[in-house]
């Protein structure tokens, strides 16, 4: 059984993730930290801010459920500092590509695009260690992406966040993701011992 510091240790990450994001919530921390299109230039933090506020508490909590089951699932694939800087890396990933690719989209919030590449990324690591599993996620990722391009927003979801879906974002996501992990398993290819990146 683990104790109770190991388990906190190990779930570091999405637990700072948790609690910043709801203090966001509670504060209202979207007026100012939502990325936008005229503003992300002049206001530079909204490229990374807008990861953690969202349109309301069911958009909150499904991102949130969103990250625990990719925890649970690929949590140990990659070094929590690793993962810290990932978060990071995507979340750049996601705005850049908003708004040098996607003009319709003049403003956003939400973890999802963050989610998706963090995915990416802990798929891509998993590859040198259960390369199967690593694949599949892969499979899996790439054929909701795609499904999500061409059929677009989900009607259902849209209704229970109060919003439309960002599919971009998750598109986003996913290409920074695989980068992230890719780059990783490149430098830690040179530490054949680590098992881990």
């Amino acid at each position: 059984m683990q104790s109770a510091g190991r388990v906190i240790r190990e779930w570091t990450l999405p637990i700072v993730v948790a609690l910043v994001a709801l203090i966001l919530q509670v504060t209202n921390g979207s007026e100012w930290l939502r990325l936008e299109r005229g503003t992300a230039l002049v206001e530079p933090w909204r490229l990374f801010g807008a990861h953690f506020v969202h349109l309301g508490w069911i958009h909150l909590w499904m991102n949130l459920a969103g990250l625990a089951i990719l925890w649970m699932l690929l949590g140990d694939t990659i070094r929590p500092a690793l993962w810290a800087s990932g978060v990071l890396f995507i979340a750049l990933g996601v705005s850049l590509g908003l708004l040098c690719c996607s003009p319709a989209v003049t403003w956003y919030v939400g973890f999802s695009g963050v989610l998706h590449g963090l995915f990416a990324a802990g798929a891509v690591a998993s590859i040198r260690r259960l390369p199967a599993l690593g694949s599949i996620l892969l499979i899996v990722l790439a054929v909701k992406v795609v499904l999500e391009q061409v059929g677009g927003e989900e009607a259902l979801t849209q209704g229970l966040i109060g919003g439309a879906v960002i599919v971009d974002a998750h598109l986003y996501g996913a290409v920074a993701g695989v980068c992230y992990g890719g780059l990783l398993l490149v430098l830690s290819s040179r530490f054949p011992g680590d098992r881990r990146p």
